[in-house]
């Protein structure tokens, strides 16, 4: 249901986004394009204005029409100019009265303002006032021999024509708008229902797989993505497959491993209960294979607590800085009576001393494993060597040994939990299956690495990479 709901989003999201790719476009133009029409119209009226006024005002400087304001010809040119541009004409001489209002409203009122002072400097301007919906300019009246500036020309003109254009082209862009966004929409649909129709296979087999209807392999190549996804789900169910199984092995082995000492001690039970007057020699005999069948069942046990501790801290190390040259001497020192008894040489060699962040028992544990391994596989009068060394970012431990050797087809399955490489040995000096395993896991707890080099009949090598600064 999860996966139904997140793909509806997912369709959701993929239609609005397209939406947005489509209309948005569609709105900044239009935008735009009004903006520019305004502007652009503006600007062209502004221009033409401009031009018939600065003719119309030099036949005012040339009429004297500022001190004699009865010329018909100029009359004619004012109202004429004011009627073409739907504006008002205002002329303001140097004592800034008013001379002539093609309106008739203001004659003969002063009219100050900042614009008219600005324009008795000699500055034409032009403003549009795009609320009151009017472009005003000044243009000073200059007596061209005398450069002198006789008067002020003010003409106001209404943009009402310009604002109709724009509200015109603005509703007309408007419904193409509309139909080009039901447009985008109506293809937004068609578009992620048809895209995301190999998402929605997906999801049916993901849901099929979790209800054990499923088929064994997921195969829709209809995209580079899908058949990306395709091929990692397919990764993901192997994997899957294969920790399940060894899930099943791993319970299986862990019965057996325990069951066959308590059936080694039945057994001998009850043959001692099946005897009368059973010697006393053969009774401490069997009492005593009793007593190493449960110091199996106890070091299997106790092998089997430590895997369950270490799965269960992985994030939890007891981290401290450890002077791991003494660690590797008192590992060494507590291995050396089972060394002794088969005639093994123990030699540590340090190329320097070192420090590192680590958990001091998880690791002594893991190294004691590697070495106790080497000596219980060994051949008589033997050498385990170990050896101790250092870079700038980790510290490495080499344990290598004299011993049978592993052979190369079982190296990759040696940190199996219960596999053993040669089973039968392994019975007899008492290996449970477990030691490399939790060696491995104690490496990988402080973001390590270990590896294994063997040749049968030649011994083996361990090597164990350990950061000397733990990061969590």
């Amino acid at each position: 249901m999860k996966r139904l709901k997140f793909l509806k989003s997912l369709k959701f999201r993929m239609m609005i986004l397209m939406l947005l790719i489509g209309i948005l476009p569609g709105v900044v133009l239009r935008m735009g394009l009004l903006r520019i029409y305004e502007s652009k119209a503006v600007s062209n009226r502004s221009i033409d204005i401009l031009s018939q006024a600065k003719i119309l005002g030099t036949q005012i400087v040339t009429y004297d029409y500022l001190n004699k304001p009865s010329s018909d010809v100029i009359n004619a040119q004012l109202d004429v100019l004011s009627n073409i541009y739907d504006g008002r004409v205002l002329l303001i001489n140097s004592s800034f009265l008013i001379v002539k209002d093609t309106y008739n409203l203001d004659v003969g009122k002063a009219i100050i303002s900042e614009e008219v002072v600005k324009s008795f400097y000699g500055e034409e301007i032009s403003k549009y006032d795009s609320e009151n919906r009017y472009i005003e300019m000044t243009i000073p009246l200059t007596n061209n021999e005398t450069k002198e500036i006789l008067g002020v020309l003010l003409v106001s003109v209404s943009t009402d024509s310009i604002v109709a254009n724009y509200d015109y082209l603005k509703d007309n862009a408007l419904v193409i708008e509309i139909g080009c966004g039901l447009a985008v929409a109506a293809f937004a649909v068609f578009c992620s229902l048809r895209l995301l129709r190999p998402f929605d296979r997906i999801t049916k087999f993901i849901d099929a797989v979790r209800t054990g209807e499923g088929e064994e392999a997921l195969a829709v190549a209809d995209y580079t993505e899908t058949e990306a996804i395709s091929r990692a789900f397919n990764e993901m169910i192997k994997r899957m497959q294969v920790i399940d199984q060894s899930r099943q092995e791993f319970v299986s082995n862990v019965s057996h491993e325990l069951k066959t000492p308590l059936t080694s001690m039945k057994v001998l039970a009850d043959s001692l209960l099946g005897q009368e007057e059973v010697p006393e020699e053969l009774y401490k005999e069997f009492m005593m294979d009793i007593a190493e069948e449960i110091e199996r069942e106890n070091k299997i046990i106790n092998d089997l607590l430590s895997l369950v501790k270490m799965d269960k801290s992985a994030g939890t190390l007891n981290i401290d800085v450890v002077n791991i040259n003494e660690l590797l001497e008192l590992i060494l020192k507590r291995l050396k009576p089972i060394a002794e008894k088969q005639n093994i040489e123990l030699v540590l060699e340090s190329f320097r001393p070192v420090t590192a962040e680590v958990d001091e028992v998880k690791l002594s544990l893991a190294i004691s494993n590697l070495v106790e391994n080497a000596i219980k596989y060994n051949t008589p009068e033997g050498w385990v060597h170990m050896s101790l060394n250092a870079d700038h970012k980790y510290f490495f431990v080499r344990v290598e040994d004299s011993g049978i050797g592993i052979p190369e087809d079982s190296l990759e399955h040696i940190y199996e939990r219960f596999y053993r490489a040669d089973k039968s040995h392994s019975r007899e000096i008492g290996g449970t299956g477990l030691g490399l395993a939790i060696t491995r896991g104690a490496v990988l707890m402080h973001r390590g690495a270990i590896k294994a080099h063997s040749k049968v009949g030649e011994g083996t090598v361990f090597t164990v990479r350990i950061p000397l600064n733990y990061t969590a």
